[in-house]
């Protein structure tokens, strides 16, 4: 299968160093997930509070890549394939840790 939404990934700016929502709540992550249409910043499925996954239920930004560390694969929610997102994302400063 392919992916339908390669034209909405961008080259974006991370909105913060680690999971903006558990930043500001105090929660743990497991792993970090970039949104590659606006920066956004969430944690994974396996983490307790899913902050990617809400992210794209509330604005369908399809594609994230994989950001702790800057890993460079992308995943496509709404085709829920891999894709190619041209490259790691550089972090803008070490990764708070909170697993």
């Amino acid at each position: 299968m392919s992916c339908s939404h390669l034209k909405t990934i961008k080259h974006v700016t991370p909105g913060s160093a680690g999971c903006e929502e558990c930043l500001k709540i105090g929660s743990w992550w497991v792993h970090l997930r970039l949104c590659r249409d606006c920066g956004h910043v969430g944690c994974c499925d396996e983490s307790p509070n899913r902050h990617a996954r809400a992210h794209f239920q509330k604005t369908a930004h399809p594609i994230i890549e994989g950001y702790d560390p800057p890993e460079g694969w992308g995943w496509c929610y709404v085709d829920e394939v891999e894709v190619d997102v041209g490259g790691p994302t550089p972090h803008p400063g070490p990764i708070p840790r909170f697993f």
